[in-house]
Formats: C-alpha cells, structure tokens, sequence
C-alpha cells in the first residue's frame, strides 16, 4: 500500500501556523508543538506545502516506482501540458528528447487526454441532463466536493480526468504499457491511487528534475519551437483554457472559469445554495490553473510568462483522438465527508474565556492562530484540531503579566542596559536601590552611576563574573551580575544592594585590624616580660650555680680531713 500523497514531517515544525493559515479547509491539526495534515479532510491543493518555511511537509517520493517502470521497458511517459511553467524556454520535442533519454519508451502530450475529455463535456453539455455542470480535471476540486461539500456532487461531470484519459487511450494502443504522469500536482498522486486501473505512477516536476539530475541530463532549449496546428488543448494548464478548447453550442448554458481555492469554494456554495443554473463551470484549486500548480520548480515560476508560453504552443485544432461510445470515460465519485458534531455556544463561550476573550472587543480576529476569527479557533479548539496557546495575543499577554510580576516584583534590582549603555528598563526595586526615579535613570546612562568597564566588556562578548561597584557620589555599593543577550544587542543587569554587607565586612576588617594590632602590643610586652624574666632567671641561675659548686667543694674538702 503506498504511503500519503502528502505528510508531515516531525520535529521541524516552528509554531508559526503558516501551514494552518494557507490551508482553506482548515484540514490541519496542532498538538504538542506539532502541525499535522488530517488526511480524512485534505484536499491535496498543496497550499502549506507552499507556505511552510521550514519545508516541514513533504510530497511521497515515487521515484523508485518510476525507476522501475522504466526498466522494465513499455514504459510511455504522459506529460502535461504545463511542463513550460516549470521549464520555461523548452518545448515538447526538447522535453521529449530529454525524457528519451532517461529510459523512456515513448512520450507524449496528455493534451491528448484532455482533448478526448473536452469532447465529453460538450457532449454532456448538449444532453441538456445536468442542470449545472463542474469540471472534474482537477483532482482537488473533486476532494474538496467529496470531502466537504458532498451536495454538490451531483453537479460534478462524472468523466475522466485528461491524466487518466489519456492513460486510458495509451494502453489501448499500445497493450501491455506502463504509463507514467509527469505534472505539477500533488493531489494526482490520489488520483492514482484512487482509480488504479488507469495511470500506474505519478511524478511532480520536482521528481522529474531529481531524475534528470541523478544522470546529467539537460533540457535543452528551444528559441523557435516549431507550431503544431492539431495541439489546441494546450490550453488546458491555464484559466479559462477548457473553456477555450470547447465547442460551448448550447445557447442555454453559461460558460465560466473559477481558480483558487477561496473562489472554488464561494462558487460550490453558491451551487449549493440554488443561485447557479444552466452552467459549465471550469473549476481548478490552484489560482491561474495548472501553470500555478505547487510542483511547479520554484526557480521557475513565472505566472504571466508561462501563460503567454502555453498560448503561443497551442494549435488552432484539435489532436486527432479517436472517439468513446457514452460512459467509457465515466468515473464515479464517493462521499468521503466527515462528521464533526457542532459544539454548543456555552462551549465555544468557555474556551474563549481561557484565553482572555470575555467580551466582544476582546475578539481581535487577528488570525495569527491560522483562523479567520476567534471564534473558528475556538470550535477549533473543542474539535482537538488546535490548542489553546496558539492565540498569539493571549500569549503576549501571559508572557507580559509573567514578566511585569518577575519584573516589577522582584526584590532585586533589574535593568535593561543598551549598546550605547542607556538604561532601556528600570525595575521599582533598582530605583529604590539607587534613590532615583525610574524617568530619571532611563533619561540617563550607566556610566553616570558606575565604573563602565564590566558594561563595555560584557558587550564584547568577555564573560563577566558578578563585580561589586560603587555608585558614584554615594556610598552605596552594588554587586551587579551582567548577561549579554547577543540577538538583541543589549545587556541585562541584575543589581544587589550590598552596602551594609560592604558596610559590615569593612568594620570587621577594622575590628579584626585593631584587634591584631592589640595583640600584637600583648605579645610585644609579653615577649618583653618574658626576656626579663628569663634575665633575673638566668643571673639566679649562676648565683645558685657558684653557690652548689662552693657547697660541693666544702664538702669533699671536709671529707678528707677526716
């Protein structure tokens, strides 16, 4: 089973809801920092691919299906006519050239395809059966019916696309073919995993450029294409161009052209809603056509050239196809809506009061969520599809509540300083500290109040270890600990007031001064005591020494007298 046409890949998305805000059914879910495609409600149209700008969606790569189609031989490439959107300056027989070349047997024009289904829209036509009639060429206008306006199925023309027509007409030629689609449209890939029986791969330009690239092969260019009269559903790719290509014989219906997503789905609903009659409508989901398609090579686009291109490389008749007896070009179309249940306005009322929407005035509509209204994203929201926090005004507001009371309620002192060392920011703490007001310290700058040096080396990137400074003209100390935010060239500063403890550890160090000079005095006098005692000890010492040596020497004298 192949995987998606279209998904999302993890882990890269940015919370910028571009892809949400693109998307015109809202088919995109937002959980846990993630946007994902709801693939039971996408209509393929490639809008957010387009607008995502971390390149977080990504279009299913067939190209090692293709590989193999190719090497097996029989393989005919069908391409769209719009190939000069993506590669401008070429021409079929240079784009044929090229494909050759990259293995194929055979290539050829799906405007073939096409001009056998613009036959059956005039033969639906002139049957007079269906009252308005839509074109179903574009397989995204066909999702966006299916999925999300399934009362105007009706109305759509049950016909084969001009990709599967024309699938249809080569393997009947040609038995035992593959066929690959070369175009600019996601929404094919669908396509032909839908109705398999027709196309048996699907490749964007995108994918066509990797091929070409992967073997060094050049498009060459063609300054002077010749004309080939019998190729007038050329104009296919670009608005109005069905309609061109018709015969439109039958007085009693209107022939129009809608492209663009928003314009598709007024028009469906005016459908719907009984005020179009007697109509062909041309519809196609991307704005211009197919020239516009989101597959297109984005170094190429070029809206204005590529539709005066495809006008220049179309003939004044038809390709010469051979005819279908009625319904061997019918395709069936499925009601694949969805139910999501109406939430109530008391649920609505009360997700709304989790992000500050109280009243009326507090509903900004800014759509920075990726929804029209607060109210859509609060439906959004009870319908798990979005989450509170994607209401960028309630975040500033949280984040600045958050911040006033770290700010303005913090005990230490707390600055913005700027590179031409202005105080930007001043908390009520800081202006306490410093005995000024806070107009007065964010009129003035740093270096009025303290040595600049620990300011100007925190701006050069040095790391600055928290530095006691005093306050000129005072003597209040501060210890101030500096960080430098480089993305927004300014320094924050934390201020402590550490005069007392400056104060403290002062009066210690002269107690402890004194104290050691007074010891050292005992000490001396001590020292002094101490010598004369060991004098008067030592001059005792040889009295008593003389005195024992007489005593001893009277002694033996008297032991031998006897």
């Amino acid at each position: 089973m192949r995987s998606l046409a279209l998904t999302s890949r993890e882990n890269d998305c940015r919370s910028c809801y571009k892809c949400i805000r693109s998307c015109p059914t809202k088919s995109i879910s937002f959980q846990d920092g993630q946007a994902s495609i709801i693939p039971n409600e996408c209509v393929l149209c490639g809008r957010c691919y387009l607008a995502c700008p971390q390149q977080c969606k990504q279009i299913r790569d067939d190209r090692d299906l293709a590989r193999s189609l190719i090497a097996k031989g029989n393989c005919i490439a069908s391409l769209a006519p719009s190939f000069l959107a993506s590669y401008p300056g070429t021409s079929f027989d240079t784009m044929k050239e090229a494909l050759l070349k990259l293995g194929f047997q055979d290539v050829e024009e799906t405007a073939i395809g096409a001009t056998i289904v613009k036959k059956e829209y005039d033969r639906l036509v002139n049957s007079n059966t269906q009252d308005v009639i839509i074109s179903t060429c574009c397989h995204s206008v066909n999702l966006l019916v299916e999925k999300h306006y399934p009362k105007a199925e009706p109305y759509l023309a049950h016909i084969l696309s001009p990709m599967q027509a024309h699938a249809k007409d080569l393997k009947s030629r040609y038995p035992g073919c593959s066929v690959i689609f070369l175009g600019p449209c996601i929404a094919k890939k669908n396509e032909l995993d839908r109705y398999e029986e027709y196309d048996d791969c699907v490749l964007t330009y995108l994918e066509v450029d990797q091929l070409l690239a992967e073997k060094g092969i050049e498009i060459a260019q063609e300054s002077d294409p010749k004309k080939v009269e019998q190729s007038l559903a050329r104009l296919f790719p670009i608005e109005g161009g069905i309609l061109a290509t018709m015969v439109k014989d039958n007085p009693d219906y209107e022939y129009i052209a809608v492209s663009g997503m928003e314009n598709c789905l007024t028009t469906l609903k005016d459908v719907i809603d009984g005020k179009v009659h007697h109509a062909f409508i041309e519809m196609s989901a991307c704005a211009g056509s197919c020239i516009n398609g989101p597959a297109i090579r984005p170094e190429a686009r070029s809206f204005a050239s590529a539709i005066i291109d495809v006008k220049r490389s179309a003939g004044k008749k038809d390709f010469n196809v051979q005819d279908y007896a009625e319904n061997a070009l019918a395709k069936a179309f499925h009601n694949q809506s969805f139910y999501r249940a109406e939430p109530s306005e008391e649920e609505i009322i009360n997700v709304l009061r989790k992000i500050g929407k109280t009243s009326k005035k507090d509903e900004l509509n800014c759509a920075s969520c990726g929804y029209s209204t607060c109210r859509e994203k609060a439906i959004a929201v009870i319908q798990g599809k979005a989450s509170l926090e994607m209401c960028l005004p309630y975040l500033m507001e949280k984040e600045r509540s958050f911040a006033s009371s770290v700010v303005e309620g913090s005990k230490n002192g707390l600055a913005v300083v700027n590179e031409t060392f202005l105080f930007t920011l001043v908390n009520p703490a800081l202006s306490r500290m410093m005995g000024k007001s806070q107009t007065e310290l964010l009129s003035s700058a740093v270096f009025e109040y303290f040595d600049l040096g620990i300011f100007a080396d925190a701006f050069g990137g040095a790391n600055v270890p928290p530095t006691r400074l005093q306050m000129a003209g005072t003597e209040k100390v501060f210890e101030i600990s500096l960080s430098f935010q480089q993305r927004y060239h300014i320094v924050i500063a934390v201020f402590r007031d550490v005069t007392l403890e400056e104060k403290n550890k002062r009066l210690k160090a002269e107690r402890i001064q004194k104290t050691a000079e007074i010891t050292s005095e005992v000490i001396s006098k001590n020292m002094r005591a101490v010598q004369e005692i060991a004098q008067l000890l030592g001059e005792a010492t040889a009295e008593t020494k003389i005195a024992l040596t007489n005593l001893e020497k009277t002694l033996q004298e008297g032991d031998g007298d006897e």
